[in-house]
């Protein structure tokens, strides 16, 4: 996944969206290629392994980082063929530093410095990347403690988009994705019986 921190007034919140970098993807491909685990379970990988920051900061010098915002990326935007000579802890401690370090990265794009950050998605479970975080970001917390639904919040999202989408409401905005305009999106295909006689 992807890590999500541009502004569009909606029901009277201003929507601020980017992609601080690749989220947990880089890792997940990882772990998945050198143990055949989806992910780094409970961070054990990284806890044992070295980071080295000559790599992050060769990463974190993609201009990416420096782009202002509207601005998105994905996992394929790097190359883990670097790492080829790391062990797999070491890897996986130098991808997990580095997912912190380019959410850190997003500071200088918000209009005022966040007080507090909450972490959705499977890198919420990873105490390794949780630690990694809370070294360079004020008040992380898990989005529970809002009392969200943290594994099924992006179902909840694209559900929420589903229902902005038979409203013809925006679902894209200029200073989420970079579009000209508000723009809304999708199309309703009612499931049907289609048997053969």
């Amino acid at each position: 996944g992807r890590s999500e921190a541009g502004s569009e007034n909606i029901m009277g919140f201003d929507i601020f969206a980017f992609d601080t970098g690749p989220g947990n993807a880089m890792l997940n491909d990882w772990v998945r290629k050198h143990t055949g685990e989806a992910y780094d379970k409970d961070g054990k990988l990284a806890a044992s392994g070295k980071p080295f920051d000559n790599i992050i900061e060769e990463f974190m010098s993609h201009p990416y980082f420096r782009q202002t915002p509207p601005k998105s990326l994905d996992r394929n935007d790097f190359n883990i063929s670097e790492f080829s000579n790391l062990t797999t802890e070491d890897g996986a401690a130098t991808l997990t530093r580095f997912t912190a370090q380019s959410v850190a990265a997003g500071i200088p794009f918000f209009p005022a410095p966040p007080k507090q950050w909450f972490i959705t998605g499977g890198g919420r479970h990873n105490p390794t990347l949780m630690k990694e975080l809370s070294a360079l970001l004020p008040g992380v917390q898990p989005v529970e403690k809002l009392g969200w639904q943290g594994d099924a919040l992006e179902a909840q999202a694209f559900a929420f988009l589903a229902v902005r989408s038979l409203h013809n409401l925006p679902l894209s905005l200029p200073t989420t994705t970079g579009a000209s305009h508000a723009v809304t999106g999708g199309a309703l295909h009612r499931a049907g019986y289609y048997g053969v006689a």
